[in-house]
């Protein structure tokens, strides 16, 4: 009964994940210069293999679109695809490597408030860049997330240029689609059980090809020419598939240019990847942990079969999975499932494919964008105070005027500046106990914590310097466990600079020689 219980979650999530996932696939290909096929490829091994051979539940994976530029420099440097795909192989093979040696755990650093900021960076990019699809200008190819153009324009441009384009037809499909979106959650699925079955935006798809249909037999003035659909190649037959599917060329292995490429690939989609793993757990409804260094594995197993047959680099990716949440997927079978559609669709109904508006997948993101982007989340990281939202609206601004590394490496320099600043300024491990008598010295007694880092340097020596001159201090290490040479330096000097203060000093240690041992190790 259970596996019937997620198969009807995960059946209509894994469809609303695949028509997300065509347009992606076949724009990331473009903006990578490689062959449109080889982002459906992707697309294929990371909801299938990866999706297989994954811990995640809910996490899709596909290619990135923060590594088309890096495989639209490669593809040029090396000399072609073919030894890109030798590259790529590599590069899986590294990430197996990396999840062997444990380097998963690199994604348990990730500061809560810049996973919740770089989620609701990426919710604010998609509906920024769906837009101008909304209009009927597909000028940026979609997956999109970086601010700066190849072009030379911008975001904020193409929102300016987006209204030479308008197209009537493009406006009319995605006001429809977005009403049907809204009204089948919150209206139609509360009434009726069918709705809850099927999902919005499956109707959505469905009303979009019906208007093309309608519109270029009867309403020409209304109908969207191919640009503003998608556009699947169509291949007769397999053996066509099998002409202009590109395979390594493995001799390129002897070029350093190719294992260079490899290894920058192999760092960049891990590092994407543990990031949209550490957001995908925040999103996920059950709060299931992925094991992260199986994901590493899994993901080089997949680029690893994907640079086998001809396809882009594979990440987990935000988008395809906040979908697949927001949709209702529960188990790995809906990034399966959403993998099993692309094969099929693309190699037996890809002209079904190609009448779908690319204004009605514009409708369905910015529902993805808008739930990733409340403005209940930003009142929530208000009222958790500057050492939260700061961070939080940093990692926002980073990633929506940059590009997605980007902006989470400024969340991250503001995080660790916030710890520091913390560890500074809250002598947390430091406990202060004054006192005052008639005729007696000021005394004071101060008691470390049992673990006490670098980090808190800062602190002690504010806390030392500003005793009064002719106090009495006792510094009490005996519960400490951990201590930093540093500290232990910090508190010598001090112990050399009382006499010059009338400042006696008593130091407290459990065991002095394992202390002084601990610290210089």
């Amino acid at each position: 009964m259970k596996a019937l219980h997620s198969l009807r979650r995960d059946l209509p999530a894994s469809v609303v994940v695949f028509f997300v996932a065509v347009p992606l696939c076949l724009g990331i290909a473009l903006a990578s210069g490689a062959p449109l096929l080889s982002g459906l490829i992707a697309g294929i091994i990371g909801g299938i293999v990866v999706g297989a051979a994954s811990g995640s539940s809910i996490g899709v994976s596909g290619p990135a679109a923060g590594l088309a530029v890096i495989v639209l420099n490669a593809i040029d440097e090396l000399g072609g695809f073919a030894p890109f795909l030798a590259a790529l192989v590599l590069a899986g093979v590294f990430q197996l490597i990396f999840g062997l040696l444990r380097g998963g755990m690199i994604g348990y650093f990730v500061p809560t408030s810049v996973i919740k900021g770089m989620l609701a960076g990426i919710g604010i990019i998609i509906v920024l860049k769906q837009i101008p699809h909304a209009f009927g200008y597909d000028g940026d190819f979609e997956g999109d997330q970086s601010f700066f153009q190849p072009d030379g324009g911008t975001t904020l441009s193409t929102l300016q240029r987006m209204f030479d384009y308008v197209e009537p037809g493009a406006i009319l499909v995605t006001l429809v689609s977005l009403v049907l979106l809204i009204s089948w959650e919150r209206v139609f699925a509360k009434r009726w059980k069918l709705f809850k079955v099927l999902p919005g935006p499956l109707a959505a798809v469905l009303f979009g090809i019906v208007f093309q249909i309608v519109a270029s037999r009867w309403i020409p003035s209304f109908a969207l020419s191919s640009e503003h659909l998608v556009s699947v190649p169509v291949l007769d037959s397999f053996a066509e598939y099998s002409d202009v599917l590109v395979l390594p060329q493995w001799s390129a292995l002897g070029s350093p240019a190719v294992w260079v490429t490899a290894l920058t690939i192999a760092i960049v989609a891990s590092i994407e990847t543990l990031l949209c793993v550490a957001a995908t757990d925040k999103l996920d409804p059950e709060r299931h942990i992925t094991p992260t260094n199986r994901e590493l594995i899994a993901q080089g197993v997949g680029n690893a079969a994907s640079g086998l047959i001809g396809g882009l680099p594979v990440t987990q990716v935000i988008v395809r999975s906040s979908a697949n949440i927001q949709s209702g997927g529960q188990t790995k079978l809906s990034p399966i499932l959403h993998g099993v559609w692309l094969l099929v669709f693309v190699t037996l109904l890809p002209g079904v494919l190609n009448l779908i508006p690319l204004a009605v997948l514009a409708a369905i993101l910015f529902t993805v964008g808008y739930k990733l982007a409340t403005p209940k989340l930003f009142r929530e990281m208000f009222a958790l105070g500057k050492g939260q939202f700061v961070p939080f609206l940093s990692t926002i601004v980073g990633i929506v005027f940059t590009d997605l590394l980007t902006g989470i490496g400024i969340g991250m320099a503001l995080a660790a500046f916030s710890i520091l600043r913390a560890n500074f300024r809250n002598a947390h491990f430091l406990h202060i106990e004054e006192a005052d008598q008639a005729g007696k010295p000021h005394s004071v007694r101060m008691r470390l914590s049992e673990e006490v880092s670098f980090l808190n340097k800062g602190a002690v020596i504010k806390q030392l310097a500003a005793l009064p001159d002719g106090s009495q201090v006792s510094i009490d290490m005996s519960g400490c466990v951990s201590i930093d040479h540093d500290i232990i330096e910090a508190v010598d000097d001090f112990i050399a600079s009382a006499p010059s203060r009338s400042i006696e000093v008593t130091v407290i240690e459990q065991r002095p020689v394992d202390m002084r041992l601990l610290a210089s190790a």
